[in-house]
């Protein structure tokens, strides 16, 4: 067996640890929501993402491995032209170190991003060996600003569509109808967005490219059918008894004029005198602690059984938001791995600096395969850390998130940008937790989140310097 098979084994074996990283991962993001909803179990969870991020891998995946692989470092160098073997080295050695870190910060359960790990490992290792003009600086500026702009973007949608849904469903007198009503009218919009994204210039592998006509035309004929059916279905729930009283949010209107009473009573209690002053005072006894609940977000009062009802619902509307997270994970996060992964198999068979090669399908399914196993193995660690420890999570608020981190992932994916499933997620949680205010966030667990992001990126480009000293000794 020749040098050249050998580097093409340890790259594979490398490529499918990444995935299998990525899995362990990034995948129990995307799916946390669910399991600390309550929408999934952990086993349901893994064969939701499993079957969907295999699909995404395999169908949409060639979009975003284009970039990971030419676009991060510039292949013009003289140093890569003269010999293509040190961009094998160099991009080998890039996975096994971003992958190494993931399974840390798996078994730590920290919710690192991939992305961030592969890019830095690959920016290391070429600003190491061709300086500063090796890096594709406007590439790496287009990405850089999509890890801002993704969890702005899906925290703002989220914000936004959990404000509406709160308005809509709990502030009205029946919330179980008002669910019911809504229901069909979001199912279309999911399944519309799924197929659009889904068919839109995206099955390039299977030669089914459709314009954004056709596509929208389609999208509509399968989110109509699918509002009808759920239209017939959420008919089929019954409300549940009142057995216990719960408390949700107060619009902010209620607490800004709460604190204007308080301020005319206070004045009024200050200038009276005798027993309309004791009267006063009592009254702006009680209103100063319903005014404290109220900031909590704990006054409205509901009947547990109509609560449990609308969350009823919303499972499955979450079930159907979890498996587009997950389709859309695959399609982008594949990348992550078999970016890398395609340029050292096409300048090992070649001989030369191939790197406009299509990506093989069986090399994204490989990608998918890994995917599915690592998470299958070790995806619920991270699983309970994003869907347990950020906010509190229910079937209405894992919709929330989980829908606007799918729509920010896959708009990203058609771009070609690799962005960060942990930024788009996390940024969707927090914009659903701000919907509630900032009380509702475990602000200590933001922070710890944020601190492992800033570490990634270091993290993988030294690691990928050293191993890429180490292949190149063994085998240069």
């Amino acid at each position: 067996m020749g040098t050249e098979q050998v580097l093409m084994i340890v790259a594979l074996a490398f490529g499918f640890y990444m995935a299998w990283s990525i899995g362990a991962n990034d995948v129990a993001n995307a799916m946390g929501t669910s399991v600390g909803s309550g929408a999934l179990t952990i086993k349901k969870a893994l064969i939701v993402a499993g079957v969907l991020e295999f699909a995404g891998a395999l169908l949409v995946g060639s979009h975003v491995s284009e970039t990971i692989r030419s676009g991060i470092i510039s292949p013009d160098l003289p140093v890569f032209q003269e010999n293509p073997m040190i961009l094998v080295y160099g991009m080998t050695a890039s996975l096994l170190s971003a992958a190494i870190w993931l399974q840390i910060a798996s078994y730590l359960g920290w919710p690192v991003s991939t992305t961030h790990s592969i890019v830095g490992a690959v920016l290391g290792f070429g600003l190491v060996v061709g300086g500063m003009e090796a890096a594709n600086w406007s590439e790496v500026s287009s990405i850089v600003s999509s890890w801002i702009i993704s969890p702005v973007l899906s925290g703002s949608v989220a914000f936004v569509l959990f404000s509406i849904l709160r308005r809509i469903i709990y502030d009205t007198d029946d919330a179980v109808a008002a669910a019911k009503k809504v229901t069909p009218y979001l199912v279309f919009i999911v399944f519309w967005v799924l197929t659009l994204t889904t068919v839109f210039k995206g099955l390039k592998n299977l030669n089914l490219n459709l314009g954004f006509l056709e596509a929208s035309i389609l999208g509509s004929a399968v989110g109509l059918l699918a509002a009808l059916i759920s239209f017939f279905l959420v008919r089929r729930i019954k409300s549940e008894p009142i057995e216990e009283r719960v408390w949700v949010r107060q619009p902010l209107v209620v607490e800004k004029s709460l604190s204007k009473v308080l301020n005319q009573l206070t004045k009024a209690a200050n200038a009276a005198s005798g027993e309309v002053k004791e009267r006063l005072d009592g009254m702006i006894n009680e209103l100063e602690a319903t005014h404290k609940e109220v900031a909590r977000g704990m006054e409205v009062e509901r009947g547990s059984g109509e609560y449990k009802t609308v969350q009823r619902i919303f499972v499955y509307l979450q079930i159907m938001s979890a498996a587009l997270v997950a389709f859309a994970h695959g399609a982008n996060d594949v990348a992550n791995a078999i970016g890398p992964l395609a340029a050292v198999i096409a300048i090992v068979q070649s001989g030369q600096l191939v790197l406009k090669t299509a990506v093989p399908v069986w090399l994204l399914g490989v990608g998918g395969a890994g995917i599915v196993l690592g998470l299958a193995t070790w995806g619920w660690r991270v699983m309970l850390t994003i869907g347990k420890k950020i906010t509190e999570l229910t079937p209405t608020r894992g919709f929330t998130a989980e829908f606007s981190a799918a729509l920010t992932i896959l708009f990203a994916s058609k771009l070609g940008l690799p962005v960060s499933t942990t930024h788009t997620l996390v940024g969707a949680v927090l914009g659903v937790g701000l919907a509630r205010g900032i009380g509702a966030l475990n602000l200590r667990v933001v922070l710890d989140i944020v601190i492992s992001w800033v570490i990634t990126v270091p993290v993988g480009a030294i690691g990928a310097i050293i191993f890429f000293y180490v292949l190149k000794a063994i085998f240069g």
